[in-house]
């Protein structure tokens, strides 16, 4: 059974732990390794894996110290080499080539981001559940198949995002890299609406903005379109 716990979910920083209650990974390592120890009660020497995104620090900043603590790292050459990292614990891994991490088998695919070669993840246990975990994309070209947990990024409203514009609340430059960087609320519901969600479990909104979100609006609206349970990863 899967089971997802967000550490940190917002612009200051992303880390998430997923255990399908054999092999606990970690989604991201945006916070300070020693913040994602006290999360975790100082269990981390459990932990199998890494996964990293990309390399903007809000999802890397502790990828150098996570490998210090004897956790290795699986991200995209092109994150690696953006973070500087290399050595024994490093993984390179590429879009649509399969690996596995114990009881885990991950399929990286390419999303939509201003950096050198992000990556999301879907992850399928033994007992045939799916996890898709996708952020810090403004669009996902793929349908996946039997999805059992969602989580993905649901950053803002564009309906909100226009509203403090026209307050003077929003530069009115963020909005042009908020349309090619990040995942709206509209475009989530594209998302879902376009895969099969009859066995989805429950759907987790992540990396919600401070000022262009609405935590209550987005899941109301979420759980409206799917009929599935919503959860908002905590800020």
């Amino acid at each position: 059974m899967i089971e997802i716990t967000p550490l940190a979910s917002s612009s200051a920083g992303n880390a998430y732990y997923v255990t399908d209650g054999h092999t606990p990974l970690l989604l991201e390592a945006g916070v300070r390794f020693r913040d994602l120890q006290q999360a975790l009660n100082f269990r981390t020497s459990a932990i199998a894996g890494c996964l990293i995104s990309h390399e903007h620090g809000d999802h890397g900043k502790a990828a150098a110290d996570v490998m210090k603590g004897g956790i290795d790292l699986y991200a995209s050459q092109g994150t690696l080499d953006a973070l500087g990292l290399s050595g024994h614990r490093t993984k390179p891994i590429k879009a649509k080539q399969q690996f596995q991490i114990g009881t885990w088998t991950i399929l990286p695919f390419d999303v939509q981001h201003d950096v050198t070669e992000p990556l999301g993840f879907l992850l399928a246990n033994r007992v045939g559940e799916k996890l898709v975990f996708a952020t810090d994309t403004y669009y996902i070209r793929y349908r996946f198949p039997g999805l059992t947990h969602i989580m993905v990024e649901c950053n803002y409203s564009l309906r909100i995002l226009d509203e403090n514009i026209a307050a003077g609340r929003v530069p009115a430059v963020m909005k042009k890299r908020l349309l090619k960087s990040h995942f709206s609320l509209e475009n989530v519901k594209g998302f879902l609406q376009s895969n099969d969600l009859s066995k989805v479990q429950e759907i987790w909104l992540l990396h919600l903005s401070d000022s262009n979100s609405d935590e209550a609006m987005f899941k109301r609206e979420i759980q409206e379109l799917t009929g599935k349970q919503v959860l908002i990863a905590e800020r």
